[in-house]
């Protein structure tokens, strides 16, 4: 009796081993396809001659996800921060890649704040958000360009995610609108939309959440925006490669062995 409960036990655990394994082999499949819908460094250089992507999921897959996007008039550079991470988070980053295709082949006029506008209803449509308490609450937040590639002039639309400039040594921050994409308000108000007139050497920054809220194995205490600011004033005037490596090893080093608690994603490009 002791022999065969012996046996039945080496082969739950052997079934058990095999599921959790072929769990691993579906996210590393899903994290693949994720990465597939993302543009491929060797496209986005084609847009920029100079940028960097940090790009460091929690888990396989990821709730965070950059974009691009380029005509002969206009290139569109946006990162998205969906709740939550891992599958539910990247379910979310798909619906967000997919929207902003649509809409951004649609022949619109593109305005950045029309683009969000335009988000938040198909995103509340495909969720049944009706903002009477039905239907998910999950949303994205975003921060998106628009650049036009004649003049230089530069669109800047935020869904809870600002953009951060860099000019000769100076950072200015634009904030974005204290909403999101998705889960209509009480009283649902268009996205703003700012300009900014671009020179030559212009570098900006978009970033999700999950660096400045990263808890240091030294401090217990989170990254935060001031210090993350700082980080980038300390970087700026390095080439983006090696300001890439910066975040990272920053990021690492005041992570030390504690748990990554969401995704990171840095997008920094320069005109």
């Amino acid at each position: 009796m002791d022999a065969a409960i012996q046996g039945n036990s080496d082969i739950i655990s052997v079934l058990s081993d095999q599921e959790e394994n072929d769990h691993f082999a579906s996210l590393r499949y899903a994290g693949m396809i994720q990465h597939v819908l993302m543009p491929d460094p060797e496209v986005i250089k084609g847009y920029f001659n100079d940028f960097f992507v940090l790009f460091l999921p929690r888990d396989i897959v990821s709730g965070d996800f950059y974009y691009t996007f380029c005509n002969r008039q206009i290139m569109c550079i946006a990162i998205g921060d969906c709740t939550g991470h891992g599958v539910p988070g990247a379910l979310m980053s798909i619906l967000g890649i997919s929207f902003l295709n649509e809409i951004m082949k649609s022949g619109i006029n593109l305005k950045s704040n029309r683009i969000l506008n335009l988000m938040r209803e198909k995103v509340m449509k495909a969720l049944h958000q009706t903002g009477t308490g039905a239907g998910t609450k999950d949303s994205i937040d975003i921060s998106l360009c628009i650049i036009d590639c004649k003049s230089g002039k530069l669109q800047f639309s935020g869904a809870n995610r600002p953009l951060i400039m860099s000019r000769n040594g100076e950072l200015t921050e634009i904030k974005p609108d204290k909403m999101t994409i998705g889960v209509a308000p009480l009283k649902e108000t268009p996205f703003s939309i700012s300009y900014i007139d671009t020179l030559p050497g212009d570098m900006f920054y978009l970033y999700s959440d999950g660096f400045e809220d990263q808890f240091g194995e030294k401090t217990n205490k989170k990254f935060k925006h001031k210090q993350f600011r700082n980080l980038i004033t300390s970087v700026q005037d390095l080439p983006l490669p090696k300001q890439k490596e910066h975040f990272e090893s920053a990021f690492m080093e005041w992570k030390g062995n504690t748990q990554q608690i969401d995704d990171v994603l840095v997008f920094g490009f320069k005109l």
